[in-house]
């Protein structure tokens, strides 16, 4: 089985650095990944879903390890000018969002990059749509408008002021996230994701 990222797309891909480093692509699944939304797990409660859950299709699995594979970490570092070597990995997923998501902030001072990839077959609304931003307190002075369909890809470095939210939407929303994390702070994420994910099964 080929490949389902085009890494070729986002190795070419520009860092826009004028408010703080990111660069975005477009389409960057497959002709062999097309079917992954009709395969993304049945989340129906917002929130994040750690990667090793249960029931995952070999083509979400084999997305996962392609995202977190040496040679994807070897062009990030590469693009961002970011030593990576020393670093944990976790991804996870997101299938639904709550009305309270999308609020305006900056990621985790744990996290180096954060990689987000869209997987929604289509996207109809014209709400949900992320949006990089100049400032923490206004929406629309954004920098760039994000798809959330199919291949829709941003990666971006923490920084201070890597301002992004979305306006509010609710309802099946499909994504993976994927992080680059200071490794003595690791286990505080697995713990919380982990913990997290346990919560949501009892409730179910």
């Amino acid at each position: 089985m080929g490949a389902l990222i085009d890494l070729n797309l986002i190795k070419s891909a520009p860092i826009n650095d004028t408010y703080f480093p990111y660069f975005a692509v477009e389409n960057c699944i497959t002709e062999e990944g097309q079917s992954l939304p009709e395969e993304f797990p049945d989340l129906t409660k917002g929130g994040s879903y750690p990667s090793d859950m249960p029931g995952l299709s070999e083509n979400i699995k084999n997305l996962i390890s392609e995202i977190e594979s040496e040679e994807m970490q070897k062009v990030l570092s590469e693009k961002f000018k970011i030593n990576l070597d020393d670093v944990e990995i976790i991804t996870t997923l997101r299938g639904y969002s709550r009305l309270k998501d999308g609020q305006i902030h900056t990621d985790s001072k744990t996290k180096l990059l954060t990689m987000l990839l869209y997987l929604n077959e289509s996207w109809e609304e014209n709400t949900g749509l992320l949006r990089m931003l100049k400032n923490n307190n206004d929406l629309e002075d954004y920098i760039e408008e994000l798809p959330a369909t199919l291949g829709s890809l941003v990666v971006f470095k923490v920084t201070e002021n890597c301002w992004h939210g979305f306006h509010p939407f609710e309802g099946k929303r499909l994504s993976l996230q994927m992080n680059y994390i200071k490794k003595e702070s690791a286990s505080q994420h697995k713990i919380r994701h982990g913990l997290s994910s346990f919560i949501k099964k009892l409730f179910k």
